[in-house]
């Protein structure tokens, strides 16, 4: 969210300044994520049944979903919203503002591939949603139908169909579904494309320095505190990922957010490359084929943002792994890297986008959940159109981040 926020500003002409509690190019929650653009996930996170799926999962010690016990109040305020949201009603008031998010920033990396040049890689496959047993499948297919209605290409595979699209791995499922407008590319070639291209167009980097304050000149805020300086803005963007909710604290804005952490690692040599990339609907898992290997990544683990790996849960996706792919065994993931990586997790499944009204030159691109890299472009243009004073390319009332004040 901070590399496409800058990126679109520059374009139109602002100076921009980069600070980051990182060194340049350091691991980070975009780095390590499943690498998709997915106009398939036009249902938020907020949706029927999730709450009775969440508590069955929490029983089994390697589910990909968990909950941090005890919780604090904030876990218990954040699930009560969540409770609220999660219905069908919200569904359906959603759906078109995820499906626009979505699409949007598809073809906004088409132009940025075109705009950056060489650096990243755009697959344009689609995904494939990989089905075990014939009930998820056609719970799939029904999602399938209702995204083709709204304009999201989706096709049901059988088994014969999919093997003529996965050419690169035999697949031990009944069928998939196929959603044709989704992608995926490699984050980190996309980082570095971005930062260059800042950097050449004289964006000014700020590394290793954690805002520790804010100040203000006739009651505007107008410097940001570290611990090495100051930093002076004429707007400040928030982008802070699962840190967000506590740093708009400060500036006077109640901004519910959860830490969704998520793990995954990259096979550099897997015994066969998937040619697509695909989730593995029962064990939700996501599977990437990237320029440096192929990404596997799963688990939603609720809770306060942190780096501990939950050994029972990484065991859950590994284990998972060869039930789809029958080519892998565990041993070919045992061993490898382990990415933590913590998503900002609104409890109502919508981004947080636009302006702090307690402090209007402050904007907000926050709370993607598991979306930040596919909505990453879309989130920039809209940011850079509030900096500039025009009318935004999509409606952000559903996505104001006073919505919880």
């Amino acid at each position: 969210m901070g590399l496409c926020s800058a990126y679109y500003a520059q374009q139109d002409g602002h100076d921009v300044t980069v600070i980051d509690n990182q060194y340049e190019g350091a691991g980070s929650t975009s780095t390590g994520n499943a690498g998709m653009i997915v106009p398939s996930h036009f249902v938020p996170l907020a949706a029927p049944g999730m709450i009775q799926m969440g508590l069955k999962m929490l029983l089994n010690p390697k589910s990909p979903f968990g909950f941090h016990f005890p919780p604090s109040v904030d876990q218990l305020l954040w699930t009560w919203n969540f409770y609220k949201a999660a219905n069908s009603t919200h569904v359906e008031k959603t759906e078109t503002i995820l499906r626009d998010l979505n699409l949007f920033s598809r073809r906004e990396y088409e132009a940025l591939t075109e705009a950056i040049g060489v650096g990243f890689e755009l697959r344009k496959d689609g995904l494939l949603m990989l089905c075990k047993k014939q009930s998820t499948l056609d719970h799939e297919a029904k999602l399938a139908q209702r995204a083709n209605q709204i304009g999201v290409r989706a096709k049901v595979l059988s088994l014969p169909e999919l093997r003529e699209v996965e050419t690169g791995a035999q697949v031990d499922v009944c069928g998939a579904v196929r959603f044709l407008d989704d992608a995926s590319l490699t984050p980190q070639n996309l980082l570095s494309a971005l930062r260059d291209h800042l950097t050449r167009h004289g964006a000014t980097f700020v590394n290793l320095q954690s805002p520790t304050g804010f100040g203000k000149t006739k009651g505007k805020l107008d410097r940001v505190h570290t611990q090495v300086g100051d930093h002076p803005f004429d707007e400040l963007v928030v982008a802070t990922g699962a840190w967000s909710g506590g740093m708009v604290r400060s500036l006077g804005l109640k901004m519910p957010m959860l830490a969704g952490r998520g793990y995954s690692m990259t096979v550099e040599k897997p015994p066969v490359m998937p040619k697509v990339c695909a989730l593995l609907a029962e064990a939700r898992v996501a599977i990437t084929p990237m320029e440096n290997g192929l990404r596997i990544a799963g688990t939603m683990e609720l809770g306060p943002p942190s780096d501990y790996v939950n050994e029972n849960r990484v065991h859950g996706i590994i284990e998972s792994v060869p039930q789809f792919y029958p080519e892998f065994s565990e041993a070919d993931m045992h061993g490898e890297p382990i990415w933590v990586g913590n998503r900002p997790c609104p409890p109502d499944g919508l981004p947080y986008i636009g302006r702090i009204k307690t402090n209007p030159n402050v904007i907000v691109a926050s709370g993607h959940g598991m979306m930040g890299l596919s909505l990453g472009p879309i989130t920039g243009k809209l940011v850079s159109e509030l900096l500039s004073g025009r009318e935004t390319s999509l409606p952000l009332n559903q996505l104001d981040p006073n919505r919880y004040a």
